[in-house]
């Protein structure tokens, strides 16, 4: 089927919500790095490989046209978020409150982190979006788990490096940096391949139940293209 039929999707504003609240809560647990057995990692990491998977099944399923759209509410939402954080931190406090400071270290410092945060996500997941479209239509359709694994292990590349050299690079050791990239990127690749089944079931569940297997062929993969159908 076409990536242009015009369709009323019964679980694609679902997916999109789910999708932009990962992203968001994500964001801000970034705020804190964590260690988490042997892995150190910022915070956000325990949840933002979800995205991922949400990515592909949005790609697999609806297309990159979509999956294109939604990454773009995911970007907007977030800088949305980023500047009302940095407004109210700005304004004056009341008399009465006094955790200004607190608030400034746990959100209202990290101009860093939300540059880095929204570049990596944006690069990384159209990465992500435009390597898994175009090995379906290499793959005919098949061996999905390459697809899923492999454009994920590109994706997650980007959207690692990007976030740390941005987020962190100059205030933390060059050491910490690289122990904070391998955990991190361990963790989301492997996250990716553990939920593999999952991905399979719902891929395999939205198909059916939406009646649509979007095959991306004759279509731009320009980024800036996310109001077309």
């Amino acid at each position: 089927m076409g990536s242009d039929m015009v369709t009323n999707y019964k679980f694609l504003n679902f997916i999109t919500s789910i999708f932009v609240a990962v992203l968001l809560i994500s964001n801000i647990a970034s705020t804190k790095v964590v260690e988490f057995g042997f892995f150190t990692f910022d915070g956000g990491t325990l949840l933002f490989p979800v995205s991922y998977v949400l990515g592909d099944i949005l790609t697999e399923v609806y297309g990159f046209k979509e999956a294109r759209k939604i990454i773009w509410m995911g970007f907007l939402s977030a800088a949305l978020m980023s500047f009302v954080i940095w407004l109210v931190g700005i304004l004056p406090a009341a008399p009465e409150w006094t955790n200004q400071e607190s608030y400034n270290i746990i959100l209202g410092t990290n101009h860093r982190i939300v540059f880095g945060s929204l570049s990596a996500y944006f690069l990384g997941s159209l990465s992500n979006s435009i390597i898994l479209s175009k090995m379906k239509i290499f793959t005919n359709g098949k061996y999905l788990w390459t697809r899923t694994i492999g454009s994920t292990i590109i994706g997650e590349a980007i959207d690692t490096s990007i976030f740390i050299f941005i987020a962190f690079f100059g205030i933390f050791s060059n050491s910490l940096l690289f122990s904070i990239f391998i955990s991190n990127y361990i963790f989301k690749v492997g996250f990716e391949v553990m939920l593999t089944p999952v991905t399979y079931k719902a891929v395999s569940i939205l198909k059916n139940i939406e009646k649509i297997d979007v095959y991306d062929t004759n279509i731009s993969y320009n980024p800036f293209l996310f109001l077309s159908r």
